[in-house]
């Protein structure tokens, strides 16, 4: 592999993995985008649709764990949160991710368009701030929406942060930065049937995974801790602009 595509490719981990342990989410949500249209381009071979969701699952995986690390001294991991959703996500992303090797190129690039755009419509509509307090929501919707996800998610290889979300603020109430940290959580748990998935079905390029792996880890950790001194209203904002931009990119592109 040529020693300048290494190179771009570790640059897109680390900025998409700096995101993603900033804003709660796993990454895929830039990365997918970045790892699909950034290579041509300077000139490299693109990367498939289905190499970009394989890289992305795996990518996911590491980096989800790494912030949930690094969330965790700070109490605002929720365990029936994560228990209940993590449950319907994981089997929901294992359907997608095994199913997602019968679909082409641009069936997988129109799934992660309406989950991007889906995502950012919900992060424009204005939430209620929830006392950290008072965490109540209702287990069989939270159950539903986490399943749903997990199918698309596991199609374009996302863990499912970047639409969990969303769903957790706008439709369950979660407050934001439990929200934020139990989402990583969940990410992960999601992560590993969709790496699964990619994995048995062949759509793994392991190389460039990796590159993007060792540049994640190293940045995740370094998003998460900037997170926990932003103002959530702030963190919000960045998410939802990230989203709307990357929606409208890949569906400028689908038509």
């Amino acid at each position: 592999m040529d020693l300048y595509y290494m190179v771009l490719l570790f640059i897109i981990g680390f900025v998409g993995s700096f995101l993603s342990g900033m804003l709660g989410i796993g990454g895929a949500i830039v990365k997918y985008p970045m790892l699909l249209m950034i290579p041509p381009l300077f000139g490299f071979q693109a990367l498939t649709a289905h190499e970009v969701s394989g890289i992305s699952a795996l990518d996911v995986l590491f980096v989800s764990i790494a912030g949930v690390l690094t969330f965790r001294k700070g109490g605002y991991l929720n365990k029936s949160l994560i228990t209940v959703m993590g449950l319907f996500v994981l089997i929901g992303t294992l359907i997608g991710s095994l199913e997602s090797e019968h679909l082409t190129e641009t069936q997988v690039n129109t799934v992660y368009g309406i989950l991007a755009l889906l995502a950012a419509i919900m992060m424009f509509i204005p939430k209620k701030q929830i006392d950290l307090d008072n965490v109540t929501y209702n287990k069989p919707l939270a159950a539903i929406l986490a399943f749903f996800i997990g199918i698309g998610s596991g199609i374009v290889g996302a863990g499912g942060g970047f639409l969990l979300i969303p769903s957790m603020l706008l439709i369950l109430h979660i407050p934001t930065r439990i929200t934020i940290a139990s989402s990583l959580a969940i990410t992960f748990i999601s992560s590993l049937a969709g790496s699964f998935g990619k994995i048995v079905t062949g759509q793994v390029e392991y190389l460039p995974a990796i590159i993007v792996i060792i540049a994640g880890m190293i940045a995740a950790p370094l998003g998460a801790k900037i997170s926990q001194k932003m103002n959530t209203k702030t963190l919000q904002g960045i998410l939802a602009i990230l989203i709307l931009g990357t929606a409208v990119k890949i569906w400028i592109d689908i038509l």
